[in-house]
């Protein structure tokens, strides 16, 4: 089977998804996909429509069926569906309901593995072709996909089981479309990096190039950091960005910046003085390592707790930046020096050092507890606490959200406005 590079339109609003898929079959889409979230907001009308649109593509409807297989399957078959899509997870029942409505009205069934034990992704695998779907789905559901899971160990051990053909999705993009090939994906099932690119049409070309040449293409978004590259990912997404992706938590209030236009990302080193004690501020620039920021907890009053001198030993040591929940000074200075400071209070007045406090114990700054290690993401419009065992996820979903915001800022540039792009008005509680 020549490989299939399938749209998945995993969008809330029908014309959103209409318009990226007309984009997008431009650039040789295969097969177009009425994603699960479409289905659930738009109902099978998602399906009308791109049989409507395309009579003579395959089309597909992510049911996602549970139970009641046989009415899912009659009722997306007869909206215009080629494929329908039942949860490997269901019943047996379930399945069998599901090909037997399949073959009456023509439609073939695909099972979608998502959920499924790894150590049981062979045996159900085999269990689901011996009941007749026609094609299995290996899927690394989204939520996986920001904790840096790989989709493709779990495809090789599905095409080794069974005989009959395999899609493949999982943040797969220009770079990682040979490798599901590769891999043994017969169905190479694309989202975001169609969906969330600028120009839909070009995108679609560049995978689909990848597919049938088995080269990957370089791209710098859509795609799954590593713990590796978590430094480059929230270097490049906003402080917003973060928050967004953290449910619009994190967020240190009343911190802000010395002057605009640098963004910082890097591990806390954290310090708590008393007001206007600098003595542990400057024992902790001796101490930090290259990239942290220094989070100095120093009860968000005055005297200053650091100036220029600090500054510069900061940048002798390569600092990533420093945010104080407390007073400045020096800021002229420190705005020439070009180094991020990000704090409570600006006062000509200094401390003295006394030596109290404590370096690398958990501080509040903003009203949040942060803890050494956590990842801090600062720019003009503030500062963003990430905890440490989340910042592989968080940095995931912001490039996610930052991605989105390409697109729809795309959508409005064409014409429109926000409002009518995402159909604000629709989902206002009634």
């Amino acid at each position: 089977m020549k490989p299939v590079l399938q749209l998945a339109l995993d969008f809330l609003n029908l014309e959103r998804a209409l318009r990226v898929a007309e984009e997008a079959m431009r650039g040789g889409v295969d097969w177009i996909e009425a994603g699960t979230p479409l289905i659930k907001s738009e109902g099978l009308n998602a399906v009308r429509e791109l049989r409507r649109l395309f009579p003579g593509a395959t089309v597909v409807a992510d049911m996602k069926t549970m139970d009641v297989g046989r009415v899912e399957t009659e009722a997306a078959a007869k909206a215009g569906a080629n494929i329908v899509c039942v949860l490997a997870a269901a019943p047996d029942s379930t399945i069998k309901e599901c090909v037997e409505a399949g073959k009456n009205y023509g439609a073939k069934v695909e099972a979608d593995l998502i959920g499924i034990r790894e150590g049981s992704l062979k045996t159900r695998a085999r269990e689901l072709e011996g009941l007749g779907v026609d094609i299995i789905g290996v899927h690394v559901a989204i939520d996986e996909q920001m904790r840096g899971k790989d989709p493709f160990l779990k495809l090789r051990k599905v095409r080794d089981a069974v005989k009959i053909p395999v899609a493949c999705a999982g943040g797969i993009n220009s770079e990682t479309a040979p490798r599901a090939v590769k891999a043994g994906a017969d169905i190479v099932i694309v989202g975001g990096a169609i969906n969330k690119a600028k120009d839909p049409t070009g995108a679609a070309r560049k995978i689909k190039k990848s597919i049938s040449t088995l080269k990957p293409i370089k791209t710098e978004l859509f795609r799954r950091v590593s713990a590796d590259d978590v430094y480059k990912a929230l270097k490049r997404v906003s402080a917003s960005n973060v928050s967004d992706a953290m449910h619009r938590s994190g967020s240190l209030n009343g911190i802000s910046p010395v002057w605009r236009g640098l963004k910082i990302a890097g591990p806390a080193l954290t310090v708590r003085t008393y007001p206007g004690d600098w003595a542990k501020t400057v024992q902790a620039v001796d101490m930090a390592e290259k990239g942290q920021v220094i989070v100095i907890d120093a009860g968000g009053v005055g005297p200053a707790v650091w100036g220029e001198l600090a500054t510069h030993g900061a940048i002798q040591r390569k600092l990533e930046g420093v945010v104080i929940d407390g007073a400045v000074r020096d800021t002229p200075e420190i705005s020439k020096l070009k180094f991020p400071v990000f704090t409570r209070l600006i006062t000509p007045t200094a401390g003295e050092p006394k030596g109290f406090g404590e370096i690398g114990i958990p501080v509040m700054a903003g009203g949040v507890k942060i803890h050494p290690g956590d990842w801090i993401v600062g720019d003009d419009d503030g500062v963003v606490c990430i905890p440490r065992d989340k910042a592989l996820e968080v940095a995931n979903r912001a490039m996610s959200i930052l991605e989105q915001e390409n697109r729809l800022r795309v959508e409005i540039d064409r014409g429109s406005t926000l409002a009518r792009v995402i159909e604000l008005l629709r989902w206002e509680k009634k």
